[in-house]
């Protein structure tokens, strides 16, 4: 039953209204309706939906219509007028991200200034912004954590403390942190917990800082009792390591093919496959933990710009991506388990769209799928084996007849990695900079997305030699004053190095 009721019928200020009708957002969805009442009147809040619902607005709209900016009415007379009245942690820095998006979208005629937070970033801009005074901060547990610890975060006077996805800031080992932070906060506060998944000692956190919980679980009409989204189309093929990519390639030219995601378990796999997509003409861009901050950020911009349409990630991105008109999520390797599988498919068939969610199984991942296929009763029990010839993949799939492995050239329309510039947001010293330079290559990004995770291999032997070298004094000098040039020509400077003090080669 679509809801009627629209966001000016539940009291939130008009300004939040109007940024939102501005949007083209006036009606809630079912988490959004569910929890709109019970947190405007300051209640904790234990909320749980499917990925991909509506959580954020659901709390964050509460979050802006309950915080006093500086234009508003009683500011001066705040306790501590800048100081921090409401404070969001989420698990990842894309997440965080995304959120404070969000927040401040709806935010957008108030003058509530929203601040994110999160490693990866040099210090000295956010401690500037915490002075001048923000009103709501989003971040991530560690650097939260960090800065409160030093004094330059005061969250003694947040009112509102908001924990998104719960579930993972667990998985990560986030929780003690997570502790911490909860006691840095006032004791009257407002508590909401919103997660996709209520394990045990979620539940248990939920109980020590509390306080009579409303527990809100939103299921649409539509919802059959499966823990996924209906309107995500799922299938599952069982395919050979060595026919993957092929497989993927003709996939990616699927009639009605939008922006695309595809999920590696491992920073190397997705390294390579981006690799291989760029190779064979497809705009695609890695994104895993190895990459800098920098990077990073430069691969998502271009993925919601559209200069690339193909982003190759780890699960560091299953929750923190919330991108529109992301039509395919494609598990290139079988997810660890199913929450996995849900948070990763969850990036497609948000916000009631359609999408398609298809995954690999390779034969030694047999047993991990059934379990998979258990717990979400998927119907997929044993995935029919499935080749990039095999008439049934293009035609559950949309596939044209007559598809190969390269995208034509007459398609290789998008501008790729290279055309979005990468921000200098990791500070300015040398080594930074050099470190940001090399990962850049990496990417090359949307054009060589995957260089990355064979040039740290190589990088990785190149300077092993050098910390042999440094034993003796002369050769320290000889090998660091080389750092700067290519690593061929390090490791042969070297080796005459090595030579002239009479050593042996290393093995």
């Amino acid at each position: 039953m679509q809801e009627t009721r629209t966001f000016a019928d539940f009291g939130l200020h008009p300004d939040i209204v109007r940024a939102l009708a501005d949007g083209g957002i006036t009606h809630p969805f079912p988490i959004q309706a569910m929890t709109l009442p019970v947190a405007l009147s300051r209640h904790d809040i234990i909320g749980q939906a499917k990925t991909g619902t509506g959580k954020t607005l659901g709390f964050g709209l509460p979050l802006l219509h309950n915080v006093v900016g500086p234009q508003d009415a009683g500011f001066d007379d705040l306790d501590k007028p800048g100081a921090p009245q409401a404070l969001v942690v989420a698990p990842t820095r894309e997440l965080a991200v995304q959120v404070a998006g969000d927040l401040s979208k709806a935010a957008a005629h108030r003058s509530t200034r929203i601040f994110t937070v999160y490693g990866g970033r040099a210090y000295e801009p956010q401690i500037e912004a915490l002075n001048r005074g923000v009103e709501i901060v989003v971040g991530t547990p560690g650097r939260l954590l960090d800065l409160a610890s030093k004094g330059h975060l005061d969250l003694g006077h947040a009112r509102t403390v908001v924990l998104d996805e719960a579930d993972e800031m667990l998985d990560l080992g986030f929780l003690p942190d997570v502790e911490k932070l909860l006691a840095l906060t006032p004791a009257g506060r407002q508590t909401m917990l919103f997660s996709a998944t209520m394990p045990g000692a979620v539940v248990s956190l939920a109980r020590s800082y509390m306080t009579q919980p409303t527990h809100i679980r939103a299921v649409s009409d539509d919802d059959d009792g499966r823990q996924t989204v209906a309107a995500v189309e799922q299938f599952a093929y069982r395919a050979h390591a060595m026919d993957k990519v092929e497989m993927l390639a003709r996939m990616l030219q699927a009639d009605g093919r939008g922006l695309t995601i595809v999920f590696a378990r491992t920073k190397r796999t997705a390294a390579k496959v981006a690799d291989e997509l760029n190779d064979r003409g497809f705009a695609a861009a890695a994104i895993h933990g190895d990459l800098g901050q920098g990077a990073r950020e430069q691969a998502l911009r271009a993925f919601r710009s559209g200069k690339v349409d193909i982003l190759v990630a780890t699960d560091v991105a299953a929750r923190g991506i919330d991108v529109e008109a992301v039509t395919h999520v494609i598990n290139y390797q079988c997810p660890e388990d199913e929450k996995t599988y849900l948070h990763r498919i969850g990036r497609t068939g948000r916000a009631g769209a359609t999408g398609v969610a298809v995954t690999f199984v390779d034969w030694d991942d047999m047993p991990r799928w059934g379990l998979i296929n258990k717990a979400l009763d998927l119907g997929y029990p044993e995935p029919e084996e499935t080749y990039s010839s095999s008439p049934h993949l293009f035609e559950q799939l949309g596939i044209p007849e007559g598809t190969r492995g390269t995208l034509p050239r007459s398609a290789r329309t998008r501008a790729g990695l290279d055309a979005e510039t990468m921000e200098d947001i990791e500070g300015t010293s040398g080594r930074e900079r050099g470190d940001r330079r090399g990962r850049g290559r990496s990417g090359r990004s949307g054009q060589r997305g995957g260089q990355d995770g064979g040039r740290s291999g190589r990088e990785g032997r190149a300077t092993r030699p050098a910390a042999g070298t440094e034993g003796s004094g002369g050769s320290t000098r000889r090998a660091s004053s080389t750092e700067s040039s290519g690593s061929g020509g390090r490791r042969r400077r070297r080796r005459r190095t090595s030579a002239g003090q009479g050593e042996s080669p290393s093995s």
